[in-house]
């Protein structure tokens, strides 16, 4: 039996070794390929510049932490508490980044007309400090009382000089971690992510389905393709980021629960590496499923990698422009009556000379909006 566990724990710290790596690569080329496309610099790639960098950190930082509380070194409590801690708060920030996601995408799709002017790039920075700030709050809470130290004191399991065994279990309180934590702010974000996503589907497909659109002079199908694409990418990543932390927390919710229970080891230790590897698996998702990222990695791989020549990449302002308005026949039909220009206005404006023409253009604002004057000129005649 102790050979069993050695070789697992062996292969669990190769495991993360690699996971380690592989998300600090992927997460670096993320970060990267936002810098050198201009067209994946707007408000929802902000948001997944965000994540990535709560990933990176989760490679360089959390998983040598957590290879070093697998072997059971005797640390201070609190040192001991501060790592816990951390991996605490880079969860929380890329649950909150997977949120502002899902609520951009949503307000792209039910207000396209006016999605820049609300989601302007001040309001989406604002956004991530205080994903960041909220992450923080949260997930430093044990630092400020809600931990295992008066627990341990009163069982008499650590000595005076507060040095333990560290492990997770034995710093962070269970029913923080269960009540607080998964009960208040991992479950329900998910479960609103969950109906956003569905929201966002269904409006979707209700528009891809609707035939007004037919005689508009541009192709809001195409908007909306391209949406529906990308939303189906970023439900992806929320899935498999459920996937990979439901499973320790349902294991949570049992060490709770069900003291007595047995847990073994081989199960924590995957249920660990699936939280881990979930860092690693975005750069992924995005390389295989959104093809400007495609583009800014292949072009990352042959310009610094094999040190080849390549063209700049091509930048596609279209796709990321306002949708026009889908009901221009609907804004003209509901003009009020009384705003049509009089019958006797087009003879008049020809019979001007053009220098006194062009003068009441300057001095005399119009009174519709510009779009509207070719429809109630054509109305008057």
């Amino acid at each position: 039996m102790p050979g069993a566990l050695l070789s697992a724990e062996t292969l669990y710290i190769g495991m993360e070794v690699l996971i380690a790596v592989a998300s600090v690569i992927g997460n670096v080329m993320v970060v990267w390929a936002v810098k050198i496309n201009k067209s994946l610099r707007d408000t929802t790639f902000c948001f997944i510049v965000s994540l990535a960098l709560a990933d990176i950190a989760v490679g360089a930082l959390v998983i040598p932490l957590a290879i070093t509380i697998s072997i059971g070194l005797q640390t201070h409590f609190y040192s001991c508490l501060l790592v816990a801690c951390t991996v605490l708060v880079l969860t929380q920030s890329s649950i909150l980044a997977l949120l502002a996601i899902a609520i951009d995408r949503y307000l792209r799709v039910k207000i396209p007309t006016r999605y820049k002017r609300v989601v302007t790039p001040r309001r989406a920075g604002l956004a991530v400090v205080v994903c960041w700030t909220v992450a923080f709050i949260v997930g430093l809470t044990p630092m400020l009382g809600w931990n295992n130290l008066k627990r341990l004191q009163q069982n008499g399991s650590i000595s005076s000089d507060l040095v333990i065994t560290c492990q997770f279990e034995n710093v962070i309180s269970m029913d923080y971690m269960v009540y607080f934590n998964f009960f208040g702010w991992v479950l329900p974000p998910l479960l609103l992510m969950l109906l956003i996503y569905a929201e966002i589907f269904y409006m979707i497909h209700k528009q891809l389905n609707s035939k007004k659109f037919t005689t508009s002079h541009t192709d809001p199908n195409k908007y909306y393709d391209k949406e529906l694409n990308l939303a189906k990418s970023l439900a992806l990543v929320l899935f498999l980021f459920a996937i990979s932390w439901l499973p320790l927390h349902i294991i949570n919710c049992i060490t709770l629960f069900c003291p007595d229970c047995k847990k073994p080891i081989v199960l924590l230790y995957i249920a660990i590496l699936l939280t881990h590897g979930n860092s690693a698996v975005n750069p992924i998702v995005y390389a295989f499923r959104i093809k400007k990222f495609r583009s800014a990695f292949q072009k990352i791989w042959q310009q610094y990698f094999c040190c080849k020549d390549t063209p700049a990449l091509e930048i596609q302002p279209s796709d990321r422009k306002e949708m026009p308005n889908p009901e221009p026949e609907q804004a003209t039909a509901t003009q009020p009556p009384q705003k049509e220009v009089p019958k006797c206005d087009p003879p008049q404006q020809q019979q001007q000379p053009p220098a006194e023409q062009e003068q009441d253009e300057k001095t005399e604002p119009p009174q519709q909006p510009k779009e509207h004057l070719p429809i109630l000129e054509q109305n008057a005649v």
